[in-house]
């Protein structure tokens, strides 16, 4: 590969980790209008993380090595999970060498880390967090995988780039009716991972709901700001996914061109402004469940992503 296909990989990480804090702040103001509040600037994101990048950051007397080092490990692997999935273009060298199984367990060691590090310390709150993002990732875990395995069946192959580039086109979506339930069950699963309503709430504190606040209480400053950074690349990377998986197109599968990228920015930018309209409408007109429902909500998912496998199996296989 050459020079420029590399430089063309920093750059699609350099586009995630800027877009991610404007995908949030556009999911913000899209609730903030829906019910008829005062809409926060899109660009909200970025001043919050101007304004902890000045701090000074304050740690626990007892913080170790892991709470420290937990918000950089995090930060870099949704880094490196936006550099596998191919948001822009196929033709990039990380994204041809990690396949799906990878993406869900470079997932896996973000959510490790944060569990460990809010334990560290030794608070209720962490404590608290911890346990039920580690019951949320339990459950959330399978039915992302039985997802990814309905995509898997009808390509052949595990590489995302390969499925974009063999049946899942625009001519072929239409085809698979099994990628129905597969979507549904994605979407439960992107709710769950990113902590949103119905499962958890981004916007409160309240001690009995939150589950990934709970986790970050503790931190102050530039960690408080990687922290935040990461839980939106990762809303952003789960989109990218659903839009790799079920809506593909614009993404540039031919060699890597300035024109094809500028395109596929386009078309990214453009399914990013329907999906965040439509999150915060399903957020707007949802109530959240109490806790002990959310195991019901995920296998829910769970059963529906299997459905769409035996649906392959059956009709389209």
């Amino acid at each position: 590969m050459t020079t420029a296909v590399y430089l063309w990989q920093v750059g699609v990480c350099l586009v995630a980790t800027g877009l991610a804090p404007l995908f949030a702040g556009w999911v913000g103001q899209c609730r903030a209008m829906l019910q008829n509040r005062a809409a926060p600037p899109v660009w909200q994101p970025y001043r919050m993380l101007r304004k902890l990048f000045h701090k000074e950051a304050t740690l626990a007397t007892d913080a170790s090595w892991l709470f420290r080092s937990a918000p950089y490990v995090v930060f870099a692997v949704m880094v490196l999970a936006a550099a596998i999935i191919p948001s822009l273009t196929t033709q990039l060298p990380v994204a041809r060498v990690a396949d799906a199984i990878a993406l869900v367990g470079l997932f896996a060691t973000a959510r490790v880390f944060m569990a460990l590090a809010a334990m560290d310390i030794g608070t209720a709150f962490g404590t608290l967090g911890a346990r039920r993002e580690m019951m949320m990732g339990f459950l959330t875990e399978p039915a992302l995988l039985m997802v990814l395995f309905n995509a898997f069946l009808m390509a052949g192959t595990t590489a995302l780039p390969a499925i974009v580039q063999s049946t899942l086109t625009p001519s072929h979506a239409m085809l698979h009716p099994s990628l129905a339930f597969a979507a549904v069950a994605f979407v439960m699963v992107l709710l769950a991972e990113n902590a949103r309503l119905p499962i958890d709430n981004p916007s409160t504190h309240l001690e009995l709901t939150m589950i990934h606040e709970a986790m970050v209480l503790e931190y102050s400053a530039r960690h408080l700001a990687l922290m935040e950074w990461a839980s939106w690349l990762k809303l952003f990377n789960y989109a990218c996914i659903g839009f790799t998986l079920f809506m593909p197109w614009g993404i540039a599968t031919q060699s890597v061109s300035v024109g094809g990228m500028a395109f596929a920015l386009l078309a990214l930018v453009a399914k990013l402004l329907v999906a965040g309209s439509a999150l915060a409408l399903f957020e707007t007109t949802s109530a959240k469940l109490r806790l002990f429902r959310a195991p019901e909500f995920l296998t829910m998912a769970f059963l529906l992503a299997v459905l769409g496998l035996l649906v392959h199996l059956l009709l389209e296989g």
